[in-house]
């Protein structure tokens, strides 16, 4: 303990406002300083000469404390330490040393500062000697008597407080150890000697015993009620028992049950076990406990399932393919799929664990694909929504230990069908992830294994399920985040995005009439114009599915209504040129193209995400030094096939009147307008080359002729992707000739057979072909190069259908 001789005589130093605490002179203690002025007070004392004034506040929950909110009395003490715990908070050891009056406190911007007055620790005393033993005495009696009421009390506490020889250590004792609120604390600390400290605690302590009395009068209240209550269940039991000889008894009738439903159902002999030893756990537990109704709920549960329930399907091809074009228009190939799994089926019911996997873009039609199959067979339609899903509890459900056990997706699934037999929509299984709890993408393994999902087991039921019987059907957006071995146990079907045709047809046939049925009209309250819908197409949407094309039908459905209620209109019609009315300004442009005959610009075809796009390249000739400069956001692929371009112009340079030392005396730049979007691939080498070819010998390309190919350094051109999103496109802007790879001939028959009608086709086996067909020379009138040079053009021809 510090010596009070060492505390220099000064009246202000650095001060803190404590709250909940008090400190006594002599004692040593821990607390947190959280306040940044409390904080830079604490550090200021630790900087100095280490004394610091505390003192209480009178509400804790005064953040910024003034005189008034302050007691009078506090401690001096000396700061032995300070430690940074966590978030700006400071852990201090500080010691008692002398009782101080606080005068006036100081607030600065960052500390506080108190003038203090110090007072004795203990003032003169004023009990006569046999007064002063007569309050140690009943001090200590009552002492005794609040430590009987404390177990806990350190033994090493209560003998030294036992064998205090002095008023002074009896009162530190107890004052320093004895845990009451800090209001009497600083009752005790604010009163003068030594005697009337003691009077004031053992006021306290005779307080407390009283309190602690009747807390142990309330447990025992609360133990004898406890002990009531058991014997009550035990009588209770007693009954139960007495009406069950009487035939009484309803928990026996519920256990009647339970052992009746396991005998209807066709349960496997390990199931039937499994269960019968649940049901007599029950009769032992009784159904009234808390394992009583897990273990009821679990039956429930179990025996609600569809054990050996199928329902019977029929595969009707020719009723299959009427419901199908019922539902969806276009989409040839996949119905075709999906009609050969239903010949199949046909042919072998018997046949098991088909899983069909249904991937495109959004808005495609997967989901309404899967109900419609559902309807082909007639059987029941339960979707399950993988989307989100970490968990693999969600797939295999949670063991029934736990509170709130429940199971997996999969057999609450079943259990929603109730049958064996459904068509169960996996959806968005693309959109599975992992974390610490588990894999579902690895607990999903075992369900689409039709070697496996005949005993399918959640972690909820305990048994093993058959899942053989069940038609799963998944969708995915891509299969780049779907695992290779669950890949691996699905038969893929691709839907790509629908053309622009297909979008006006699906409108036509199925959006427009569900928007008007939604909003309360019909064919003769609205009508949709071809030009409209063309327009909503073109200018108001841009997705591979029909998503918000049926919003904006919806949109304008809602204004069709109003205006009938407002304006009494007997008919709304839409027409193409007054839709900016209803729905403000075009929100896509049509795509830039070159519209006349020009050198170095030609009209390339590109495919995106939404469908296909017309991609014009322009190509200039600088003097220079043959630097080549490539902008518009081109990957790597695309500045390959620029170097090939340029290699190629080479070796045909004195074909075409081209300077043979171009690529060291010209700059060649090439630009793919919308520079902002990103664009890459191989099919742009076709393009690439004539446009270079146009730029260095001054002949021009056609406007009406747009291309795509892949380009080898001989001239070759190699077949691409994306042909029937591609010739859209050109059909769509008005292109009259396509020009494309010989090898994507076949690939023709998924083409739209109006685009097949508009356009003429040339199918080039090498860039000669192509060049033949863009490139014309406008001195000698407007006629394609290969006529001019009198070869054998491949004309574009008219595709019958």
């Amino acid at each position: 303990m510090t010596d009070k001789t060492d505390i220099k005589e000064k009246n202000i130093m650095p001060f803190v406002p404590t709250r909940d605490l008090v400190v006594f002179p002599g004692m040593t203690m821990h607390f947190d300083v959280g306040r940044a002025r409390s904080v830079r007070s604490i550090k200021n004392a630790m900087g100095s000469d280490g004394l610091v004034f505390l003192c209480a506040q009178k509400d804790i929950n005064v953040e910024e404390p003034e005189k008034k909110d302050l007691f009078k009395i506090g401690t001096i003490a000396v700061v032995k330490q300070i430690v940074k715990v966590s978030g700006g908070v400071y852990r201090c050891l500080v010691e008692g040393v002398r009782k101080a009056r606080l005068v006036d406190i100081y607030e600065y911007e960052d500390c506080y500062e108190a003038m203090v007055r110090r007072v004795s620790n203990y003032s003169r005393e004023r009990l006569s000697a046999n007064e002063q033993l007569a309050v140690f005495r009943e001090v200590m009696n009552a002492f005794e008597s609040y430590a009987e009421y404390l177990p806990k009390m350190p033994q090493e506490l209560y003998n030294q407080i036992l064998g205090s020889k002095s008023l002074v250590s009896l009162f530190e004792g107890i004052a320093f150890n004895v845990p009451m609120p800090f209001s009497d604390k600083q009752a005790l600390l604010e009163a003068g000697s030594v005697g009337e400290k003691l009077v004031a605690l053992l006021t306290i302590l005779a307080r407390e015993l009283e309190v602690l009395r009747i807390e142990r009068d309330i447990h025992q209240q609360v133990h004898a009620q406890i002990e009531d209550n058991q014997r009550e269940y035990y009588i209770r039991e007693q009954i139960k028992a007495l009406k069950g000889e009487i035939g009484e008894d309803d928990d026996i009738d519920e256990i009647a049950q339970f052992n009746a439903k396991i005998d209807e159902l066709p349960l496997s002999e390990e199931t039937e076990l499994k269960l019968r030893a649940e049901v007599r756990r029950l009769s032992k537990v009784g159904l009234m406990s808390q394992e009583g109704s897990v273990i009821r709920t679990y039956l429930d549960t179990v025996l609600g399932l569809p054990w050996g329930i199928m329902t019977e399907e029929t595969a009707d091809i020719a009723k299959a393919q009427k419901i199908l074009d019922e539902d969806h228009y276009g989409l040839v190939k996949v119905k075709e799929r999906i009609l050969e799994n239903l010949a199949v089926r046909q042919l072998t019911p018997e046949i098991k664990g088909q899983i069909i996997c249904l991937v495109g873009p959004p808005g495609v039609g997967k989901t309404s694909i899967a109900k419609s199959v559902a309807r082909c067979l007639d059987r029941k339609f339960v979707r399950v929504s993988l989307g989100g899903v970490k968990d693999e509890s969600d797939i295999r459900g949670h063991r029934k230990t736990y509170v709130g056990a429940m199971p997996g997706r999969i057999i609450n699934a079943m259990k929603l069908a109730g049958t064996s037999n459904p068509v169960i929509l996996l959806d968005e299984i693309d959109k599975m992830s992992n974390d610490f709890r588990g894999d579902p993408s690895s607990a999903m393994l075992e369900v689409l294994d039709s070697e496996q999902n005949n005993a399918f087991r959640d972690h909820y039921i305990e048994v093993p399920f058959d899942l053989s019987n069940v038609l799963f059907i998944t969708t995915a957006n891509t299969l780049d985040t779907v695992q290779p071995p669950l890949l691996d146990r699905m038969e893929v079907i691709e839907l790509s995005s629908y053309t622009r045709e297909e979008k006006f047809h699906i409108a036509k046939e199925h959006l427009i009439k569900k928007q008007l049925k939604k909003h309360g009209l019909n064919g003769r309250l609205v009508r949709f114009n071809n030009d409209a819908v063309y327009r909503l197409i073109d200018s108001y949407t841009r997705e591979a599915g029909v998503r918000k094309l049926e919003r904006s039908i919806g949109s304008l459905c809602r204004k069709a209504a109003k205006e009938i209620v407002e304006n009494e209109a007997k008919r709304v019609t839409f027409k193409g040129s007054e839709l900016e009315k209803y729905l403000g300004h075009p929100k896509y442009l049509d795509d830039y193209y070159s519209k006349e005959d020009t050198v170095g610009t030609v009209n390339g075809l590109a495919w995106t995400a939404v469908g296909g796009v017309i991609m014009p390249l322009e190509v200039m000739v600088l003097d220079g030094k043959g630097k080549v400069e490539l902008t518009g956001s081109l990957g790597d692929v695309m500045k390959e096939s620029a170097k090939i371009a340029v290699s190629y112009c080479r070796s045909v340079a004195a074909k075409y009147d081209i300077n043979e030392e171009f690529y060291e005396k010209n700059d060649i730049h090439v630009h793919a307008p919308e520079g902002a979007v990103p664009k890459d691939g191989p099919s742009a080498g076709v393009t690439m080359i004539t446009g270079l070819i146009s730029a260095l010998s001054g002949l021009k390309v056609r406007a009406d002729v747009a291309m795509t190919g892949e380009i080898t350094l001989s001239g070759k051109v190699l077949p691409i992707g994306g042909l029937r999103e591609k010739t859209m496109a050109a059909y769509k802007a008005g292109i009259k000739t396509c020009i494309i790879p010989f090898a994507n001939k076949p690939d023709l028959d998924e083409v739209d057979d109006a685009v097949k009608l508009g356009l003429d086709f040339v199918f080039a086996k090498t860039i000669e072909d192509v060049l033949d067909n863009a490139l014309i020379d406008d001195r000698k009138g407007r006629v394609p190069l290969g006529l001019l040079e009198k070869k054998p053009v491949k004309r574009g021809r008219k595709l019958t259908v």
